[in-house]
Formats: structure tokens, C-alpha cells, sequence
């Protein structure tokens, strides 16, 4: 089976652009090892519609991403089945969401659509030209990071822990050296 996680978001839109710090974090802190199954990690910005051939080469996807939720929190952090989504997430916590969950619906009436799984977070913030990620979405990564990983695990990889970046060690990298 192969694997993908797809870290989602704009980085020049502070706390929108979770989805692709964590994603990038847990690649570089992270060896994962299976003995029949592959995994990786894409950077899928805003692409969208323009992921579709690259998801359709995979047999599990992990969308890694902002999201709304009734009733939520600033940081609170959500992983759900595609197919069951919850009725209170809607997606509008992102400066993309119509677009991405486009991608998946079109994917899935295309009969090209991998199982999925959605690991979101409520957003304190999105503001252009920031790169700076809320205290709130520093903290979320961390239970982000737990639940990923066990997941994982649950899928058969096993992992070792080779770096110590946090999610505020790649935001820096954009902000020093720009997009």
C-alpha cells in the first residue's frame, strides 16, 4: 500500500499554512520503515485541483490541513474519516477550503479516490504576508504529531526519531529565506 501525507496550506498566511509546516516537520524528524508498505510526504500548498494525478497514485491519503468547526476552539485539532466527516467540520478555517475539498469530491466522483483520512486544526489566525504561526497552533502540533504517529503505527510503520525541528523551526525557515 502506499501511503501519502499531504500537507496543505499557504505559508505566507500564518496559521493557514499549518498543513505544510507540519507535514514537512514530521518528514525530517521522523524515519518510517514498513516492510511492505511506502510512505511520503508532499508539500501541497494551494495546488488543489493540480494534486489530483499525484493522489491518484496512491492507495491511503492524509490531508493535513485548517478546518471550522461548530462549536471548537482556537487549536483544537480533529481526525476523521473523509466519508464520515463530522456535520460540524466545514473547511471554511482556510483560505483554500472550497478548492481542496473540491479536489476530493471531484477525485471521488472520478472513482480515483484513495481512502482518506483528514487530520485538521482550527486556525487562530490567517493574515497575508505572515508567516509568524500562532501559540495556539504551536501547541496543536504537538497533539498533531501524536496522533499522525499513531495512526501510522496502526497502518504497520514504525518510526525513529533521527531530528528535534518543531513547527516553528520551518515557518522560520520561510520567513529567512522567503518562498
Amino acid at each position: 500500500m502506499k501511503v501519502l501525507v499531504l500537507g496543505i496550506g499557504n505559508v505566507m498566511f500564518s496559521d493557514e499554512g499549518v498543513g505544510v509546516h507540519f507535514t514537512e516537520m514530521i518528514k525530517r524528524n521522523y524515519k518510517f520503515t514498513h516492510e511492505s508498505n511506502s510512505l511520503e510526504f508532499v508539500d501541497g500548498g494551494t495546488l488543489a485541483i493540480a494534486l489530483t494525478p499525484i493522489i491518484a497514485e496512491f492507495d491511503y491519503l492524509i490531508v493535513v490541513d485548517c478546518i471550522s468547526a461548530d462549536e471548537s476552539s482556537i487549536g483544537d485539532v480533529y481526525f476523521f474519516d473523509y466519508e464520515a466527516m463530522p456535520n460540524k467540520i466545514s473547511w471554511d478555517g482556510s483560505a483554500h477550503e472550497v478548492e481542496m475539498l473540491q479536489t476530493l469530491q471531484l477525485m471521488e466522483l472520478a472513482g480515483d479516490m484513495p481512502k482518506t483520512k483528514i487530520l485538521g486544526v482550527v486556525p487562530k489566525r490567517i493574515e497575508p504576508m505572515s508567516f509568524e504561526l500562532s501559540d495556539e497552533i504551536q501547541a496543536s502540533a504537538k497533539v498533531m504529531e501524536k496522533t499522525l504517529l499513531k495512526h501510522l503505527e496502526e497502518l504497520g510503520f514504525s518510526y525513529e526519531k533521527i531530528a528535534n525541528l518543531n513547527i516553528i523551526d520551518l515557518a522560520n525557515e520561510y520567513k529567512n529565506k522567503g518562498i
